[in-house]
């Protein structure tokens, strides 16, 4: 019998990352309610199986600030940090990343705080299934 490939969950695994290196910063996959003035958002939006073996989920980062700057100065940090990640976090191995779609200012419509958001495509590896 073929062995079972689970792919990791993509959103968790860079949302512990981004959470375990922000300091302090709230990183999720939902907008919360009420809104925290400082977050960062991870969202998978689309992405391939890459090998039989591994995944290339492409995700969106959405960060939230008081002011402008302070949300470019954070989207920035955690696209310094995405870039930088490779090797096993969380238990899953992570081969690298590549940027889709780099910075972009996107005013919250709902809100009007300010918000930048980034698009990357992590390469990961799956797991086994044990049966």
């Amino acid at each position: 019998m073929k062995p079972l490939i689970v792919m990791p969950d993509a959103v968790a695994v860079i949302a512990d990352y981004l959470r375990s290196e922000l300091g302090g910063v709230p990183v999720m996959s939902r907008v919360p309610n009420p809104r925290p003035r400082r977050f960062v958002q991870v969202s998978r939006v689309g992405g391939t199986a890459r090998t039989v073996v591994s995944d290339a989920p492409m995700l969106d980062i959405h960060a939230w600030d008081e002011t402008d700057a302070d949300a470019a100065d954070l989207i920035a940090m955690c696209r310094a940090l995405i870039a930088a990640l490779r090797g096993v976090t969380g238990g899953v191995t992570v081969y690298g990343s590549a940027e889709v779609g780099g910075p972009q200012w996107l005013p919250d419509p709902d809100s009007s705080q300010p918000r930048y958001a980034l698009a990357v495509q992590v390469h990961m590896r799956g797991r086994v299934l044990e049966r």
